[in-house]
């Protein structure tokens, strides 16, 4: 991309599969646009928005990821804030993971209830979720209500897949619902790209799928899936981020079936991303990297532990940008836990083992400066 100018090498897009320079896709973008323009339809889809298309996509979407319906959403991130405060009344209590996303977060506190009816469990850990699960399933009791788990397919930060096997195990011992946020598992994980459910042989277990169109798709839009068609009805009646507001555009939907079209059909775009992915992976362990327990695309560098601070890293990150031609994010509190710095790298289909191969010299040549002091606060970089 240009950046200040200069052609830059990034690793900072949500173009897992490489999509949005496709030219099937393109091509299905540019005729959606001239065919419906963008303002079509001119409603929500309770009132005058709906379509034919619209369900023949939440067709096809609930049979790719293993559900029996789905309700297409205009956004995927007020979509599931929505859901979720959508299916959770008064007497209902939540149970999330610590490093869950923003958008469930921010879900979460449209909670009905008073604050002591969400519990957090660390981080992917099953002993502490089955603690909370324990003080949830009385509460739940005492109200009246249901137990909602709220949990990640992939960990958008660390790059750790969520132990959906592990969770739904604890269903045998407890009663609850499960909400399973996929979106970076949709279409890069599992054995034809149906996600972190599909990889655990689990789908069945996870009462609502939600995914955004925002990595895989390189789109806008997300959907909700389940079982359950009576849940998805409720949904489509209920939920105030779709009954107060605009279907997703006719353009969009069409070149979703594009995508998706195109995600069934090309599994080797799934195995570049991979070949890409374990190339940057492998090669920055071997330099010495700190990339965490990521097993999945998302490639966290962890600093802590090298040279230096917040200055530091910003001052590396401007060197990698400017002097060497590399773009990647710099990611901090709140979006992780106080303490944690981290460069997050997406790897994606679009790129080529010559740019893994560049980059990896560029982040070899940064740990030297690192170590040798040049990015010190206060100091201007030295290119």
């Amino acid at each position: 991309m240009k950046f200040r100018g200069m052609d830059v090498l990034n690793w900072s897009l949500n173009n897992y599969l490489g999509l949005a320079n496709h030219p099937e896709v393109r091509k299905a973008d540019a005729e959606g646009a001239e065919k419906w323009g963008l303002a079509y339809p001119m409603g929500a889809r309770m009132m005058s928005g709906n379509s034919d298309l619209h369900e023949i996509f939440e067709k096809e979407l609930a049979e790719f990821v293993g559900k029996k319906e789905a309700f297409l959403l205009n956004y995927g991130y007020q979509g599931v804030m929505s859901v979720i405060e959508c299916v959770c009344d008064h007497r209902d209590v939540i149970v999330y993971d610590a490093e869950a996303h923003a958008c469930l977060i921010d879900g979460i506190r449209l909670h009905k209830a008073k604050m002591g009816q969400y519990y957090k469990f660390n981080h992917n850990d099953m002993e502490s979720l089955e603690k909370n699960l324990i003080r949830a399933t009385k509460l739940a009791e005492e109200k009246g209500g249901g137990v909602l788990v709220i949990t990640e397919g992939v960990f958008g930060m660390s790059g750790k897949v969520g132990s959906l096997d592990k969770v739904v195990e604890l269903k045998k011992k407890y009663n609850f619902r499960l909400l399973v946020d996929d979106a970076h598992g949709f279409g890069t994980m599992g054995a034809n790209g149906g996600g972190v459910a599909e990889l655990f042989g689990v789908a069945k277990e996870v009462d609502l799928y939600f995914s955004t169109f925002a990595k895989s798709m390189a789109a806008i839009g997300g959907f909700i899936a389940a079982d359950d068609p009576d849940i998805i009805m409720y949904l489509k009646y209920n939920m105030r981020s779709q009954t107060y507001a605009k279907a997703l555009p006719m353009p969009y939907v069409e070149a979703g079936r594009k995508r998706l079209e195109l995600i069934k059909a090309h599994p080797e775009l799934r195995e570049k991303l991979w070949t890409i992915v374990n190339a940057l992976q492998n090669g920055l362990r071997d330099l010495g990297f700190n990339i965490g327990e990521t097993t999945s695309p998302v490639t966290p560098v962890f600093m802590q532990g090298l040279q230096g601070g917040l200055p530091e890293v910003t001052n590396m990150v401007r060197d990698l940008r400017e002097n060497m031609g590399i773009f990647c994010s710099i990611v901090v509190y709140p979006v992780i836990p106080k303490g944690q710095i981290i460069l997050r790298l997406i790897p994606t289909a679009a790129h080529t083992l010559e740019d893994v191969e560049r980059t990896l010299k560029a982040f070899d040549n940064m740990r030297s400066k690192l170590d040798a002091g040049v990015y010190r606060a206060g100091l201007e970089v030295v290119a």
